[in-house]
């Protein structure tokens, strides 16, 4: 998985989505553009990645769609008109990109039948026996965009609004609000 960030202008939001599917299916990855003020960091977007490849290799998925799979999770929800809040909007914006490479059965990340644990590479670039050029997609991606660190710079105010997350919540916890982000994440499944 590759994370691609920046800044996006973005006029023609279905051209822009269809550019993304475009690479996407040019190189073999799943291309999901996120809104980047609502990703806590990259550990979020990685915990999504994984549990939307376990849903799809389990046939428990929501969404036909690998990239609005990760996109439910990493909205913690199960409703995919929801989840879009998360994606990206017409005009000037913070994105974060995900790049995955497709799984070997077409869906996302190779899974272990034994354990349930998906398998990802980093250096799989270009290699033929591999289903998918991360690099080429990433690279793809980073030329529709402002080079920008938005990773991480969320807004924590849409974050607790979106999340559901309050004060007292904030409080009661001996974590930060990504650490309450990535557990929403994680109870997915659990509320399936």
């Amino acid at each position: 998985m590759k994370l691609v960030d920046g800044v996006a202008a973005i006029d023609d939001l279905d051209a822009f989505l269809d550019e993304l599917t475009r690479i996407g299916k040019g190189t073999g990855c799943t291309v999901q553009a996120f809104d980047a003020r609502y990703v806590v960091d990259r550990a979020h977007l990685e915990r999504a990645l994984e549990l939307a490849d376990r849903a799809l290799g389990r046939g428990e998925n929501v969404a036909r769609d690998r990239g609005v799979e990760v996109m439910l999770y990493a909205a913690g929800r199960r409703q995919i008109d929801r989840a879009l809040t998360l994606g990206v909007s017409e005009g000037e914006g913070p994105v974060v990109v995900l790049v995955a490479a497709e799984r070997e059965d077409g869906d996302g990340a190779a899974e272990d039948a034994a354990d349930g644990t998906a398998e990802r590479s980093d250096t799989a670039e270009g290699d033929p026996d591999h289903p998918g050029d991360e690099a080429a997609a990433a690279a793809a991606v980073g030329d529709l965009l402002t080079a920008a660190d938005t990773l991480g710079d969320y807004d924590e105010d849409l974050v607790c609004e979106y999340f559901d997350i309050d004060e007292t919540e904030l409080a009661a916890t001996a974590g930060s609000l990504a650490d309450v982000v990535h557990e929403r994440v994680a109870l997915l499944d659990v509320r399936k």
